[in-house]
């Protein structure tokens, strides 16, 4: 006995398999509902659990500082005399490109604002032995003190920050699996060298030379001396 497949092609069938344009909608409309009743009530529970005392709330999250205690490494005695700083500011702008690759493919520039403080001050360890000469009535004193020094230049995290960085396909690929993405060490190293090469042309230490022969001048006299020299660059 032959059998012949028969296929059910009824209008309601039809419909089932292929709904019409407006159910479509009617249905994505209805899981778009849900999905935002569901966002709406997780933010509700949250918030409830947030007003909830810590006690009551199983998802409260609580910092504990586990750093152990600060290590003293060195003492060291100081003897100098900070007599000026300086506060610069400066925009780093720094490129680097590929040789042979486009900067859209390969390349980043970053512009960079950098503060940061210069101290400038006088190691009074430095004064050699007969710099500071004085006469037999003790009225009169000649102090002959070294050049004032730079310190390091000191960046202010908190001051500085990157104004625009614009980075190649390759380089957002790469940040996006490294271990510091958008490292700003150079940044950072950049800055407080242009810094540093700021206050050796400002004037700060002859700044410095001036605040501290008035420091000593007014301090001897207050000790009794009527006639006090101060020479800036004799005491090496």
């Amino acid at each position: 006995m032959a059998t012949s497949d028969t296929h059910d092609d009824s209008p309601h069938e039809s419909a089932r398999q292929n709904p019409p344009p407006a159910a479509r909608r009617r249905g994505a409309l209805t899981a778009l509902l849900l999905v935002v009743a569901t966002v709406a009530a997780l933010l509700v529970a949250q918030q409830t659990l947030d007003s909830l005392p810590r006690w009551l709330n199983p998802f409260a999250e609580e910092t504990k500082d586990r750093s152990g205690p600060a290590l003293l490494e060195s003492i060291r005695d100081l003897s100098r005399y900070d007599a000026a700083s300086g506060n610069f500011q400066v925009i780093v702008d720094l490129e680097k490109d590929s040789k042979y690759l486009p900067d859209a493919i390969r390349g980043t520039r970053t512009l960079f604002v950098g503060k940061g403080t210069v101290d400038a001050y006088v190691d009074f360890s430095k004064i050699a032995d007969g710099a500071i000469t004085i006469n037999e009535e003790r009225t009169t004193v000649t102090v002959r003190l070294p050049h004032a020094q730079l310190d390091r230049a000191n960046l202010d995290p908190k001051g500085s920050y990157p104004v625009s960085t614009s980075r190649g396909l390759t380089n957002r690929i790469g940040d996006a699996f490294a271990a510091n993405p958008g490292n700003q060490q150079q940044l950072h190293v950049l800055a407080a060298q242009k810094i540093q090469d700021a206050a050796k042309e400002s004037g700060l230490q002859a700044r410095a030379d001036q605040n501290t022969k008035l420091m000593l001048e007014n301090f001897l006299k207050a000790l009794g001396f009527t006639t006090v020299k101060v020479e800036i660059g004799g005491g090496q």
